[in-house]
């Protein structure tokens, strides 16, 4: 059976009329096919618009005469928009834009107004679409998505959630921390830009054990940046940009007792600061790799004065440091040497006081056996941690038994 007319070439109403292009000049009302129209109004199925003008309006037949779920969709092939409204002319049901396709359909049809409802379709290349499909790290331009790094300058201690992923942070406080929320939740996609800009270190750790680097933390001097990205059960950096400025960095380290062995990350670190109470003596193993290291032994030695020693395992010398002491340590890869011998165009040098146990003179491989100064206007000699003499302004004063081989001469006994 023929739809079209032999005699017309108009469609024969009331068949569903599939397709329709209009060109609006002014604004066109809109009739149901079953009206028998032969103005070649009917709404279709699949309409395609195009106006000159977006003043010119595109209205819907009454509701009332189509059931509920009647439907068009309703395409833009023109330059501007198109504006599709009720029968009444009143209500906007959408405003479909340049190259912009969307489908409506009847909710209510119990006046001629009606209800309908919208469903944004895409096509081709859809700025809409693209505004609707934009996530972390995307943004819409126009009828594409472009990656984008959103920019947040904070100043005080912030910890990093999973809406963070691919933003940049810029720090602008002094001393902070930049806290990670556990890898687990971030997931092994998650990253984030951070650089900071402030007067101060900003110190990047982990949650949970979370380590980055292979250590709980990081610091990044002024002017430092990177990019962090997680796994999914640590995190790491990428492109760490180191100032010129701030050469130096330092691992702080808690330890108690037995072996820890530096992690390459660890490591790298030049300054190296050890905390914590000690139960027992420490051993730190550094890799065994051309190096300077500053160290500060800042942990409590205890009542048995415990200490931290530094060896590379590899069979070579080691350094030993008492609590509350420093050492500036050269390592050859094998040996760890004290770095000052001599001190070239030095005319005095300065000692801290010490203690008996801690004397402030003292031997790499016996820190519990040297010189220190126990009062004012005295100078005494500590062995394995216990006083054995005293020179002061009065005299000498030995503590324990003497044996003079070559005899003793003058003074009164």
């Amino acid at each position: 059976m023929s739809y079209n007319s032999p005699f017309t070439g108009n469609v024969i109403q009331p068949t569903d009329v599939s397709y329709q292009r209009f060109i609006l000049t002014t604004d066109l009302q809109l009739t149901w096919p079953i009206n028998g129209s032969i103005a070649n109004d009917a709404a279709a199925r699949i309409m395609e618009v195009s106006s000159a003008s977006s003043a010119n309006e595109l209205w819907m037949p009454p509701a009332n005469q189509a059931s509920v779920g009647q439907d068009a969709l309703i395409r833009n092939v023109g330059a501007v928009p198109v504006t599709v409204k009720d029968f009444t002319g009143a209500n906007t049901i959408v405003t479909v834009a340049a190259g912009e396709a969307q489908y409506i359909y009847i909710i209510t049809n119990a006046t001629t107004a009606g209800t309908w409802g919208i469903i944004a379709y895409g096509i081709g290349s859809s700025s809409a679409d693209a505004a609707t499909l934009a996530g972390y790290g995307l943004i819409a331009i126009g009828q594409t998505l472009n990656q984008a790094q959103p920019v947040t300058t904070f100043s005080s201690n912030y910890t990093a959630v999973f809406a963070d992923l691919a933003n940049a942070y810029v720090w602008t406080g002094g001393a902070g921390t930049l806290t990670l929320s556990s890898a687990a939740t971030l997931g092994s996609s998650w990253f984030m830009l951070i650089r900071n800009n402030g007067t101060g270190t900003l110190g990047v750790t982990g949650t949970g054990g979370n380590t980055i680097n292979g250590s709980t933390s990081i610091v990044l001097q002024p002017s430092d940046s990177c990019v962090i990205v997680c796994s999914g059960t640590t995190f790491y950096t990428v492109g760490l940009g180191k100032s010129t400025q701030f050469a130096f960095t330092q691992l702080t380290k808690s330890v108690t007792t037995g072996t820890y062995t530096l992690t390459a990350s660890e490591a790298s670190n030049v300054i190296q600061k050890y905390t914590g109470t000690l139960t027992g003596n420490v051993t730190i193993i550094v890799p065994p790799t051309v190096q300077v290291y500053y160290i500060q032994n800042a942990t409590v030695g205890g009542a048995s004065n415990f200490t931290i020693t530094l060896t590379t395992n590899s069979g070579g010398s080691v350094a030993t440091i008492a609590s509350n002491q420093q050492s500036t340590l050269i390592c050859d890869s094998v040996n760890l040497v004290n770095a000052n011998t001599v001190l070239a165009g030095s005319s005095s040098i300065g000692l801290i006081d010490g203690t008996v146990a801690s004397p402030a003179l003292y031997f790499g491989s016996e820190p519990s056996t040297g010189l220190y100064r126990a009062g004012s206007g005295e100078y005494n000699i500590s062995i394995l941690g216990v006083l054995r003499s005293t020179l002061s302004a009065t005299g000498l004063a030995i503590v324990g038994t003497g044996n003079f081989t070559g005899g003793i001469s003058g003074g009164t006994y």
